[in-house]
Formats: C-alpha cells, sequence, structure tokens
C-alpha cells in the first residue's frame, strides 16, 4: 500500500504466525497511540467462567468441556479439535459472532475517543471471510518456522510436535503474506530494532 493519506481513522488488521512476534507489536503500536483490539483475548474472555460462550459451548459439547471454575476447559477442548476438525468449526461457529460483536463495540468506543488507528489482533484473520471486508489494511508480521518453534518452546514450554501441530493448523506462511498490504519481518531482530521498525510503521497512519 502506499504511504497512507490523512484519514479520521485507520482500522487495521495485525496477523502472524504463533511464536511470530505478533502481540509484541500489537503492544509497541499501542505505546504510539493505536487502539489495541485484541481478538485472542476477547476470546477467552467470552469463555473464562461466566462468559458469554460459555452456555453454547456447554449445551453444543457437553458439561465435561467446563472447568470445575466455569470456564472452557481449553486442554480437553484442543484434543478434541485436533482429533475432530469438525469440533473446532462448531466451537468457532459459537465464539466468532460474539467475537465479531465485541470488537465491533471496543472499535466504536476507541473512535469516539478520537484514535487515529484501530489496530484489530486477529491470529485466524486470512482463514476467516468476516475481517477482510472491514480492514483498510492487514499487516502480517513473519518470521520462518523455525524461529517460531524455538520461540514458542522457550515461552510455552511445549513439546515440538505439538507447536508443529499447531501450525499445521493455522495459515501457511505463503499464504499470510500474500494477504498482507504490509509484512513486517521479525527474525534475529533487538527489541530496539523492532521498536524501530513498528515507529516507522506507526508512521504510515499517522502516528
Amino acid at each position: 500500500m502506499n504511504d497512507a493519506p490523512a484519514k479520521i481513522s485507520w482500522r487495521v488488521g495485525l496477523t502472524g504466525g504463533i511464536g511470530s512476534g505478533k502481540s509484541t507489536v500489537g503492544r509497541l503500536l499501542a505505546d504510539r497511540g493505536a487502539a489495541l483490539i485484541d481478538a485472542d483475548q476477547i476470546a477467552r474472555e467470552l469463555t473464562a467462567p461466566g462468559g458469554l460462550a460459555m452456555a453454547a459451548i456447554a449445551q453444543a459439547f457437553g458439561p465435561e468441556f467446563v472447568d470445575s471454575s466455569g470456564a472452557l476447559d481449553r486442554s480437553r477442548m484442543r484434543e478434541r479439535a485436533f482429533s475432530q476438525p469438525d469440533s473446532r468449526k462448531q466451537l468457532e461457529a459459537i465464539i466468532h459472532p460474539l467475537v465479531a460483536e465485541v470488537t465491533e463495540a471496543q472499535a466504536r468506543a476507541a473512535q469516539a475517543i478520537g484514535k487515529r488507528l484501530l489496530v484489530f489482533d486477529i491470529p485466524l484473520l486470512v482463514e476467516s471471510t468476516h475481517w477482510p471486508r472491514i480492514l483498510d489494511a492487514v499487516i502480517v508480521v513473519d518470521c520462518p518456522t523455525e524461529t517460531q518453534i524455538a520461540r514458542v518452546m522457550a515461552r510455552n514450554a511445549l513439546e515440538r510436535s505439538a507447536i508443529e501441530a499447531i501450525i499445521a493448523s493455522q495459515a501457511s506462511r505463503r499464504r499470510r503474506r500474500a494477504a498482507a498490504d504490509i509484512v513486517l519481518y521479525n527474525d534475529q531482530l533487538t527489541m530496539d530494532a523492532l521498536n524501530a521498525r513498528v515507529i516507522t510503521l506507526a508512521g504510515r497512519f499517522g502516528l
């Protein structure tokens, strides 16, 4: 995309594979004054104890998928989703419309206080049919697969095979890059170097 001209507010999607550094880029953009709307965080709140999605989840999958606190049993659901792909689609059909409602409410609130850049942090943006239609631009944070695996193993102590399964379930690097208006390559960068790239990126949207 060309450098952004003056605009009341920009709605920009931010995505990337697990371990790409997408969330870090989102936080750095927020530090520059962007409104960060985190779809993953909203989904976690919807599936927390008392979350708006929990009644429908219990009805669709059974009470064994609700833990003792009343939240989604993520471990059990992860196993079910990987072994039965239709279950993942069923869960997404419950959660995604609710996420869309909450994100839109947060976007309107951010615009009401004059935020110029609304950044929607959406892990499955490329796989979605909803998001691309309502965004002005898509930023993809990209890095080699081996870098993703190393970061997630260090951060979450997951087995390599589990991380590879997660990566395989997401859109490929090629597909994400093809959907991008801007690719931020995040490999072997210091935090200062990454922040410098984010400052340049924010400047394209008037921040």
